[in-house]
């Protein structure tokens, strides 16, 4: 299928041919009919695109602070890699559409395959052929509105809830600065309510359409007069509300508002304007400010699950999908038209270039933006695969085929840049289940194929080894069905988030005679390496004492969610027990856990105390703390025993000192063991030999994690299970 991207990197915009998105539970597939371009709002998103890195770092310090710090503690190397790999990715551009029902995921009852809907927010209402879209994020439109209308109701909800937080009613005075898309729809919104509106803009033909659209009165912003029309038209009293709908870096719309609005009054601030509060007249006045969010509450909130999940209208009456479906009426009754909005048409396969003169157009005289999709291809099935290299023959003898389930972050950052240079690996298919992020993972690291369905992966008689890197929940199921398929498997950790699918891995392994490596990287380190060699030579228990400063997860992360992340302890704290077992040489038997109570900024498992007891008498102690500085070095191991210490400082340095004598290794940058373990995973599915790490060792680290869980929970140490 065909879909518009801009590379965050270059700013590139490109139609790319990718393979159609999965249906997930709690959404729709839908072929698109009709998108809409919001030039102001996409604009912001391309212009911020094109900037260099330079540029990037300025207008974002945030997040080159960031960078700083990775810099300070990981090597000028490991976090330019990390910015420019960050950078290095397709965004899906749009965010307002209207098409038909392909397919309806499990859980959702509202819609049927058929349906004619209109689809809101970027990352899914997008420019492309087919996309995925939650089902609280749609509206079934009525049959007397056409899909050019409807694909703007996205657009129109975001004037539609700017009009409702401006409080205006009948008879009301309401001053609209900006009557560009979002201010024509708004001027007619706040009509059918009751409002007398007056429209203020610096393109004389955008006022003159406002009022050939229902406005009462209009004038430039800039005239001299301007400001005391707007006046004149309340009376001498002020506006009752005003709506700046402008986009434009001045802030002049602000001031203009404060002057024009009533005392006591209201100004709503949707618009991407300049918001320097002129102090003097916001206190003169008591201004009351509002910058909305979006179209309504529901529309990014977890809390409120696109599966029947819905805020009570008796709490919440306008909802983001409420007032979806309330413009789309709006529309049915003839109180919103459309029709004398749309500037601009132009197909999916010539979108690139319109895209880009329109964005670049500083005329305004572009309001309202249509593509086109073919509806020529009606019920055809969604096309889920793309080859974009010839497929080898076979099974290579020298080389490994590989699919890669799963390309986030921290795929396309650590482990395919390692994967694309080992000459024992061929890759021959990537899965996600968007289609531009497959389809950029598949052209930048040399795939045979992109596809959507994971299945495509495990099913494919070539595939000999399955890469795991999704999201935690599925992480034991897909590798018991990958080995139920007899295909080698690196998962990435966790192995698993219970110990129910833990021991559904331990079956499906037993009952084949593929390989199992979990991605426990930092005992592959040199330097966890050469510390265990150091401490060869002890014959007595060790401790160990590991500190991990792993920053804040703001609390919408799915790392906290339970069902897909499993929560830190479970994604995180997995890799300092394990690394705890290959130090201490022995098996995990007992662990005890204290969080750190109180506050609301960190969850109860993102601070915690955790003791392990192995089996030989030798104990750790792991403290893994979010409440740090993250400008701080991340992780430091410290052992002791034998009359010996060994410290390794965040995998960047390694002293061991015994009997009065130190010995130092030092590193430019820091090596938490990747590659090395991925090399050595490769090695042995080519070789047939033994894995560099006993599949026992995975499931008592993973038990062992499981069983940090179950202590905090319960307040007491707890005994690790035998599974094996």
């Amino acid at each position: 299928m065909k879909q518009l991207v801009q590379n965050y990197k270059t700013g590139e915009l490109k139609v790319i041919d990718s393979p159609a998105p999965a249906l997930r539970p709690g959404g729709l597939l839908v072929r698109n009919v009709r998108s809409t371009i919001s030039v102001g709002t996409e604009r912001l998103g391309m212009e911020f695109a094109r900037k260099s890195l330079l540029g990037k770092a300025r207008a974002r310090p945030d997040l080159a602070r960031q960078v700083i710090d990775i810099a300070r503690n990981e090597g000028l190397t490991g976090a330019y890699k990390l910015a420019v790999s960050r950078l290095d990715t397709l965004i899906p551009l749009g965010y307002s559409s209207a098409g038909i029902v392909l397919e309806v995921g499990e859980g959702v009852e509202d819609f049927r395959v058929g349906d004619r809907v209109a689809c809101g927010r970027s990352g899914f209402a997008s420019h492309a052929e087919i996309i995925f879209v939650p089902a609280n994020l749609c509206a079934r439109v009525p049959e007397d509105v056409d899909f050019d209308s409807a694909a703007f109701c996205t657009v129109a909800a975001v004037a539609l809830h700017s009009v409702r937080l401006c409080g205006t009613g009948l008879g009301e005075c309401l001053a609209i600065i900006g009557v560009g898309l979002l201010g024509q729809m708004a001027t007619q919104i706040a009509k059918a309510a009751g409002n007398r509106v007056f429209v203020m803009d610096t393109n004389a033909e955008k006022v003159s359409l406002a009022r050939e659209l229902g406005a009462d009165g209009g004038a430039l912003v800039g005239d001299d007069g301007c400001v005391e029309s707007a006046l004149a038209f309340s009376k001498g009293v002020g506006c009752d509300a005003v709506l700046i709908l402008a986009s434009t870096a001045s802030n002049v719309p602000l001031e203009v508002a404060a002057q024009v609005s009533r005392d006591r009054g209201t100004v709503v601030a949707p618009g991407l304007v300049e918001l320097d509060i002129p102090r003097e007249l916001f206190y003169e006045k008591e201004l009351s400010l509002t910058v909305p969010r979006a179209w309504g509450p529901g529309f990014d909130d977890e809390s409120c699950d696109p599966v029947g999940g819905d805020y009570p209208h008796g709490y919440v009456r306008w909802t983001g999908q409420r007032n979806m479906a309330e413009v789309l009426d709006l529309m049915a009754d003839g109180k919103l038209s459309i029709a004398p909005l749309i500037t601009d048409r132009f197909g999916i396969g010539e979108a690139e270039a319109a895209y880009q003169r329109i964005l670049d157009d500083r005329t305004g005289n572009h309001i309202g933006s249509l593509i086109s999709y073919d509806e020529s291809e009606g019920g055809a099935a969604p096309v889920r695969s793309v080859q974009l290299r010839p497929a080898s023959a076979g099974k290579p003898e020298d080389r490994v085929n590989v699919g890669l389930i799963g390309a986030g972050a921290f795929a396309l950052g650590t482990m395919l840049p390692i994967l694309k240079k080992l000459p024992s690996v061929n890759l021959r298919a990537v899965a996600t289940t968007s289609g531009h992020s497959a389809r950029h993972a598949g052209e930048k690291f040399g795939f045979e194929r992109c596809v959507t369905d994971y299945r495509d992966v495990l099913d494919d008689p070539d595939v000999q080894c399955v890469i795991i890197a999704t999201r935690h929940d599925q992480h034991a199921r897909m590798a018991a069905e990958a080995l139920n398929q007899g295909k080698d498997v690196f998962v990435e950790k966790p192995l698993a988030l219970s110990l129910d699918e833990l021991s559904a891995v331990i079956d499906a392994y037993r009952g084949s005679a593929a390989k199992v490596m979990v991605g426990f990287n930092r005992r592959f380190s040199p330097l966890a390496v050469r510390a265990k060699e150091l401490l060869g030579s002890i014959d007595e228990p060790l401790a160990l004492v590991i500190r991990a400063n792993v920053g804040y997860i703001p609390p919408d992360s799915w790392v906290h969610d339970p069902e897909q992340g499993g929560g830190r302890i479970l994604g995180e704290v997995c890799h300092f027990v394990d690394l705890a077992q290959f130090l201490a040489g022995s098996p995990p038997v007992r662990v005890g856990a204290e969080s750190i109570r109180g506050g609301s900024r960190y969850r109860p498992n993102e601070n915690v105390a955790v003791t392990i007891g192995f089996e030989d008498g030798a104990m750790a102690s792991i403290a893994y703390l979010a409440s740090g500085d993250t400008s701080f070095p991340r992780e430091r191991v410290e052992v002791f025993g034998g009359g010996a210490v060994c410290m390794i400082d965040n995998f960047r340095s390694l002293t061991f000192s015994r009997g009065g004598k130190k010995t130092r290794m030092r590193r430019l940058n820091k090596d938490s063991g990747h590659h090395a373990e991925f090399a050595a995973f490769f090695s042995a599915v080519l070789s047939g030999g033994e894995m560099p790490v006993p599949f026992e060792e995975y499931v008592r680290s993973t038990a062992a994690t499981i069983s940090v869980e179950q202590s905090l929970s319960e307040g007491i140490p707890v005994a690790v299970p035998t599974l094996l």
